[in-house]
């Protein structure tokens, strides 16, 4: 399976709030840009996708997946995780509420397409969403990602 960009320390949120989608989604793109992955632009394109084509970003239930096409915002490949303390709706109609936001910049084409699909695969497993939920450090949520 092909590696996904390393989960930095500071891409990662445990038990954040956020009052609405829009908020989840910010605080998904605060890490990528705390993390040094992307710009404060790349987290309101984020934004704009979810606005443009509807929740598809929810992609199972209680899982969002933010992310947005490469772009000049982008400033290499990363990943950030979000648990909130009170899930969200995204106004997806069998996937909400949203209990994970998982960021993700890609700096080229091939690479986003890569990093969806090896996230699609790791969550394919039942164990990875419980196991993240219950990460309370990001050591432990890094473990869930490589294994």
């Amino acid at each position: 399976m092909p590696l996904l960009p390393e989960l930095s320390d500071e891409a990662v949120a445990f038990d954040a709030v956020a009052a609405d989608w829009r908020a989840a989604v910010r605080l998904a793109g605060a890490g990528l840009v705390r993390a040094g992955a992307a710009t404060e632009l790349y987290t309101e394109r984020m934004i704009a996708v979810v606005d443009d084509f509807g929740p598809y970003i929810v992609v199972a239930p209680g899982l969002a997946l933010a992310h947005a096409r490469p772009g000049k915002d982008v400033r290499a490949d990363g990943l950030s995780l979000v648990t909130l303390a009170e899930p969200v709706s995204f106004g997806h109609p069998h996937n909400d509420p949203v209990e994970i936001v998982i960021g993700l910049t890609s700096a080229t084409n091939d690479a986003h397409v890569t990093n969806v699909a090896a996230l699609a695969n790791l969550f394919n497993d039942p164990a990875v969403f419980p196991a993240l939920r219950a990460a309370t450090t990001p050591d432990e949520a890094r473990a869930v990602f490589r294994d």
